[in-house]
């Protein structure tokens, strides 16, 4: 690898934490979604969802870009930092995946049993 091509630890910071912002943002937007679903909102609750699904499409592409970057040899130390943004990822693509059946499921009037 040409040090042109090498990235700063600056850049690889930028980088992961907005991974993690774009994730968090996604996971915070399904959220809101069930929760306006809860109360009836479902046109709310599926703007979230819009919210969430382009939220999601940015931390995905920060990952396809990780992940072109380290296919094409330009490797990165692997961080806690960069392990927790994976994370912050799956969570938040299994976290949308539930909230969209939640939401699908509340118009039916199906009713959730209160949580402990």
């Amino acid at each position: 690898m040409t040090e042109e091509n090498k990235m700063t630890e600056e850049e690889q910071m930028q980088i992961t934490m907005g991974l993690i912002i774009n994730a968090g943002n996604a996971k915070a937007f399904a959220v809101e979604a069930i929760t306006c679903a809860k109360n009836g909102d479902f046109e709310g609750a599926k703007a979230k969802l819009k919210n969430a699904d382009q939220a999601l499409v940015e931390a995905h592409n920060t990952q396809t870009g990780m992940l072109t970057q380290e296919a094409q040899g330009n490797h990165v130390n692997v961080t806690l930092l960069t392990v927790h943004s994976q994370d912050h990822l799956m969570n938040a693509i299994t976290f949308l995946d539930l909230a969209k059946d939640l939401v699908d499921v509340y118009p039916k009037g199906a009713r959730m049993p209160p949580l402990l």
